[in-house]
């Protein structure tokens, strides 16, 4: 791929129709099976050249979804600017074909209005995103986490707002509690703002969204539902499976701590591989497959380090109806 080249994505990036899309709860939203999230992976931190291949790819194979936030990179806002230069490089023509998503939540800037749920933080942050994007509108805009302190009136009327003020087309939460779901669920469709999506982590290693009854409430109320975290950082690939992988988050000891890494869980995590491996599939293609077979899940959101890491994950899209 030559990316000094003029950008002209893929003509046949949608050709594989139902392959790629599934709707997002009761709305006229699709969204691919597989998005692409830029957590880690599109900071300052990480070369240019190889978040616009990254980018690149997932466009040109029909992944019209990337899901940012406000404090992603590192450093925090690092992510959303390096987007806003692949939209000025090379996708602002395909604007309209995108579905770009941003959060509000963790901490961002220092004070009292650069944390939780308030609506000063929430409709402040969302400008900075969309500076940093240089973007006029998200598709949307998230609640990154629930904030026990703030009424949850004014979460969400901020959320509602920033819909009426034309700066975000959708809303959604993220990693609410359910009874605090359900009042978000009533509280928005009474305001004709219904919520599109529901965020939370859901993989082989924690099914907890699905046991709190999450996944069987948004089922239920026609709302979409994302998994982040879909392989547990890594955690269900082969990378762990003979230990600690040079080069690996564990290594690093970032946002994957060695210690997570039990005999208990590498035990666990060779088992579902020798379970894979009879079906045909690594553990990665099998982590994911299952994440997407769960009823109500409309997609899955992966953080990858290259082009090749993406390949492979795209390809369970094709696999699973």
């Amino acid at each position: 791929m030559d990316l000094k080249e003029r950008y002209n994505a893929a003509p046949k990036r949608y050709d594989a129709g139902d392959k790629i899309f599934r709707r997002c709860g009761r709305s006229g939203v699709l969204l691919p099976k597989i998005s692409l999230g830029f957590w880690k992976n599109f900071g300052d931190a990480a070369p240019y050249e190889r978040s616009r291949e990254i980018a690149r790819y997932a466009f040109d194979h029909g992944v019209v979804h990337f899901d940012l936030a406000n404090n992603y990179g590192p450093p925090y806002g690092t992510a959303e600017e390096t987007f806003g230069r692949l939209m000025d490089d090379d996708f602002r023509p395909y604007r309209d074909e995108l579905f770009i998503s941003t959060k509000a939540g963790y901490d961002m800037w220092p004070g009292p209005y650069g944390n939780w749920g308030s609506r000063k933080y929430l409709i402040s942050s969302l400008d900075q995103s969309l500076r940093r994007m240089r973007l006029d509108y998200v598709d949307l805009f998230y609640s990154h986490r629930f904030d026990p302190n703030t009424p949850l009136e004014e979460t969400l009327q901020a959320l509602v707002d920033v819909v009426r003020q034309g700066k975000a087309l959708y809303v959604g939460i993220s990693r609410w509690p359910l009874e605090a779901l359900a009042f978000a669920e009533k509280y928005l469709r009474e305001r004709d703002v219904p919520m599109l999506i529901y965020q939370d982590r859901v993989n082989l290693l924690d099914r907890a969204p699905i046991e709190e009854g999450k996944l069987d409430f948004c089922r239920a109320h026609g709302i979409g539902f994302i998994s982040f975290s879909p392989l547990a950082q890594g955690l269900l690939t082969d990378r762990y499976l003979n230990g600690i992988s040079e080069g690996s988050r564990m290594a690093l000891n970032a946002s994957l701590k060695q210690s997570a890494l039990t005999d208990e869980l590498l035990e666990k995590l060779r088992e579902l591989n020798r379970q894979a491996a009879e079906r045909g599939q690594t553990l990665a293609e099998s982590a994911l497959a299952w994440v997407l077979e769960q009823p109500g899940v409309t997609s899955a959101l992966v953080g990858v380090s290259g082009v090749e890491q993406l390949a492979v994950n795209l390809k369970v899209m094709a696999r699973v109806s």
